[in-house]
């Protein structure tokens, strides 16, 4: 992150996951408050700013929403290289979700900024009935990893505020 005189600091940020875990609906509920029930997928990525004030500072968010297909896979080195921080995202629906989240985590720690800090994001928690990720498999794969964790959901705004304020820590 860099720092300026007034404490103001800008941070790169990028979402990476597989499709349709809640990427694109969890960085707009924080950025516009809004969610959508059928978000078009990404293509590529999509770029987004938000300013977070926190006790005596303030944080510019750069964005950087990545999309989920395999085929873009390729492009997400561009996106995480020289980020402060990423958002690993799973659906709790989906074990392949959460098996892909896995191999992204991996990807990132192999490749990243050493100091990146990691988020492993459990999003959809409304759907806690078609659940197939129990909460406690996401944290303690979390905490094996030296990642922080938390359990989200767009839909109802279910910690989505929380995750950008303490990644803004």
């Amino acid at each position: 992150m860099a720092r300026t005189r007034n404490k103001s600091l800008q941070a790169k940020l990028v979402l990476l996951g597989h499709m349709g875990t809640g990427k694109t609906s969890l960085v707009l509920r924080f950025v516009k408050g809004q969610f959508s029930e059928y978000q078009e997928s990404t293509i590529g990525a999509a770029f987004f700013t938000q300013v977070l004030s926190l006790n005596e500072s303030t944080v510019k968010f750069d964005i950087w929403d990545t999309a989920g297909q395999e085929r873009y896979h390729s492009l997400a080195p561009m996106y995480y290289r020289g980020a402060a921080a990423a958002i690993v995202v799973y659906d709790i629906t989906s074990i392949d979700s959460f098996v892909r989240a896995k191999k992204w985590v991996q990807e990132v720690q192999r490749q990243g900024n050493p100091s990146l800090t990691i988020f492993l994001v459990a999003n959809k928690a409304d759907l806690e009935d078609k659940r197939e990720v129990e909460n406690e498999v996401g944290e303690e794969y979390a905490k094996e990893n030296g990642l922080s964790f938390l359990e989200t959901s767009a839909k109802t705004a279910q910690n989505v505020n929380e995750l950008f304020y303490e990644i803004g820590k």
